[in-house]
């Protein structure tokens, strides 16, 4: 298959409820192919993902203040694309819950953030009828293993820039390795460490910030030795109304 490549272009939005309480979304456009070999790469709309997260605790410890923070997610496909050709399908195919929470401590401009999340997920469909992962199967129905994430990150945050160094660690719990003239089938056993680098700048005009971010593949189990880069724009639109301050006059100094 020579090297496999994606390109990865989302749309994110992240709306402000309240001053805690955030609501976010984002809807990936993915491309794959392979440099060598006979199959052909995919490319579509992947999986809408819908996001809640909430501070739920707040305070100052020491010289340095403290959040805990809860976030629940959900993601559904909403294209037709096949997860049975990995590893150049664009995804799983599989609706999917996540639970994380978060715990963030910042001291002036330096900060440490650490999060576990569990991701729950749906049974995914073939287009065949059999297959084979430690024993046939006669149906067309993959049931799915389960996910957990440790995350952390730290660096440094300000109004303007926000740079962080990102170690991240994926476990499939469950799944079976590929076999040895197998190929990468959808409930294979998936883990992965990587590390990465993020820079986030707000530009001076209002509401535009610039980000790029990298990362690369420490250790894994069935995944790709993957390294990545990622460049996006992000702009702030505000709804919230602004209130008109009437200028008074002072009949006192009439």
């Amino acid at each position: 298959m020579g090297k496999v490549s994606t390109t990865n272009f989302m749309i994110m939005g992240n709306y402000g409820v309240t001053k805690k309480l955030n609501l976010l979304f984002g809807l990936p456009y993915i491309k794959t192919k392979a440099s060598a070999g006979q199959m052909a790469g995919q490319k579509g709309l992947q999986d809408l993902s819908l996001w809640l997260k909430w501070v739920g605790y707040e305070k100052h410890i020491g010289k340095g203040d403290l959040q805990a923070i809860l976030i629940g997610g959900y993601s559904t496909p909403v294209s037709n694309y096949s997860p049975d050709i990995l590893p150049l399908s664009i995804g799983l195919h599989s609706q999917a819950a996540t639970g994380r929470l978060m715990i963030d401590y910042q001291w002036n401009h330096w900060f440490g953030t650490a999060s576990w999340s569990y991701v729950a997920r749906n049974n995914v469909k073939l287009d065949r009828y059999t297959y084979y992962t430690t024993e046939m199967h006669y149906s067309n129905e993959v049931k799915m293993p389960d996910a957990s994430q440790w995350n952390f990150r730290a660096g440094y945050r300000s109004d303007v820039l926000i740079a962080e160094l990102v170690l991240n660690k994926w476990t499939t719990l469950g799944g079976f390795d590929i076999p040895r003239n197998g190929m990468p089938f959808v409930s294979n056993k998936m883990n992965a460490t990587t590390i990465g680098l993020n820079v986030k700048y707000e530009t001076p005009l209002n509401g535009l910030s610039v980000v790029a971010n990298g990362s690369a593949t420490l250790a894994g189990r069935n995944v790709g030795q993957a390294s990545g880069f990622n460049a996006g724009v992000f702009y702030i639109i505000d709804f919230s109304r602004k209130e008109k301050t009437e200028k008074k006059d002072d009949k006192s100094k009439k």
